[in-house]
């Protein structure tokens, strides 16, 4: 039985939640590697959509076992409301279908402020885009070693020092900035009043999932926004605050990279980003707008209006290499449908010399051109097709070119927001 990491191939929001749903059906396991609830899956289940921000998308569905691992940052309020709004929509969450690391760091309230203040004094142009939750703020705190952790919960007469540890930082910053110090009394109390209420979840994760692995069952990785957000391999400083290549499932999870099998790369049809930062094939006029409107492009967790434009074949192949990837699960074709002519970005033009890579520096991303194919569109429809003979003629070509420039096949293609609207063609569980 393959163990299989998801991954988004582009910024994020490229649909992983119908494939994620589609994937965690024949799950035994679902495992959060990093991110925090900054990002979500929209889940379409027997005509109820469920938005997750937090919890793995397995916890929707009876007899799996969803996980949070320890490369996620939780606000354990957040997880609380997330489980309480389940809850309402019939949904029960226990210790038999969630677990958490007990390693895990944890969003404070003081992680948001500081993110807002930070985001909202940034000078035009500094701007990362961030959704201001906390999460940078937080991921700050784990490496330069003074994070709460959840079993720090366990254990409140400890508590106290380590919230002074932690202040010393974050105060010395304060008054910096000319704000108001945090009282450790206050970020005692936040704690303790939902400690109860999460530590029921606590579990030594690297440890269960190795027994998981051993007992054969099937284990699902799921990453949150796309590779191109990667602290390391992404278009820096516009990203997130962790990494978000597929490798992290490992480090994340505390899982080694032996116990995966396969890497599926999620990818659209076109482009989308939101927040800051560089886009080279994105769309200002009104075809990015068609794209927007059709592809209904707007923010999960946030509601924030994504950005569009055409494929960026390099960028993908590029997150194909940084990701491992195995094959691509293309989403959202239906929305090329009825276009006269579409593009492929295939390279870029950097400073009047052609390169076939997306550079690391801010400056050269700035400058980057694109350079196109251009393709001629479809008259008929590719919504709902469930077969590679629904297709027409010109969609099949489209999806083939992409598959060369990338480098790698198309193993699943979504066809429409449907689950069953999905043309297979490798399962990833098979290896």
């Amino acid at each position: 039985m393959a163990n299989v990491v998801v991954v988004g191939a582009q910024w994020g929001d490229e649909g992983k939640g119908k494939i994620v749903d589609w994937l965690s059906d024949a799950a035994d396991v679902v495992v959060r590697y990093q991110g925090g609830h900054n990002a979500g899956h929209t889940l379409v289940i027997d005509g109820v959509t469920y938005k997750l921000s937090l919890l793995p998308s397995g916890v929707v569905r009876p007899n799996k076992l969803s996980v949070i691992g320890n490369g996620v940052v939780v606000d354990p309020h957040a997880l609380v409301a997330e489980i309480e709004r389940l809850a309402a929509d019939g949904v029960k969450v226990t210790r038999d279908n969630l677990r958490i690391a007990e390693n895990a760091t944890l969003i404070l309230s003081l992680h948001r402020e500081l993110d807002a203040i930070r985001e909202n004094a940034a000078a035009a142009g500094t701007k990362i885009g961030t959704t201001k939750r906390g999460i940078g703020p937080a991921y700050e705190d784990k490496v330069g070693r003074r994070a709460i952790r959840l079993m720090d919960l366990a254990d409140l007469e400890t508590l106290p020092a380590k919230i002074d540890r932690m202040l010393v930082h974050h105060n010395a910053l304060c008054r910096g900035l000319g704000i108001d110090e945090f009282k450790p009394k206050e970020i005692f109390d936040e704690l303790a009043s939902v400690a109860d209420k999460v530590l029921p979840y606590m579990d030594v994760v690297w440890r269960l999932l190795d027994q998981e692995r051993r007992a054969g069952k099937r284990i699902l990785f799921e990453g949150a926004q796309g590779a191109l957000l990667d602290v390391d391999h992404g278009t820096y400083p516009f990203v997130t605050s962790s990494n978000t290549v597929a490798g992290q499932a490992s480090a994340g999870s505390g899982l080694g990279p032996g116990a995966v099998d396969y890497v599926l790369g999620i990818t659209k049809a076109y482009t989308t980003r939101v927040g800051e930062g560089p886009f080279p094939t994105e769309l200002f006029d009104d075809v990015g707008e068609r794209l927007g409107v059709r592809g209904k492009e707007f923010g999960v967790v946030t509601g924030r209006k994504r950005r569009c434009g055409w494929f960026d074949a390099t960028l993908v192949r590029q997150t194909v290499c940084t990701s491992g990837i195995n094959g691509i699960a293309l989403t959202k074709l239906d929305v090329l449908d009825g276009f006269e002519t579409i593009k492929i970005g295939v390279g870029y033009k950097l400073d009047g010399k052609e390169i076939d890579y997306f550079p690391a520096s801010q400056g050269a991303q700035a400058r980057v051109e694109p350079i196109y194919e251009e393709f001629e569109g479809w008259e008929g429809t590719t919504a709902g097709a469930r077969s590679w003979a629904d297709l027409p003629a010109q969609a099949v070509k489209y999806v083939r070119r992409i598959e060369e420039l990338i480098g790698t096949p198309v193993a699943v293609l979504s066809t429409s927001p449907e689950r069953d609207d999905t043309i297979l063609m490798k399962n990833p569980f098979e290896g």
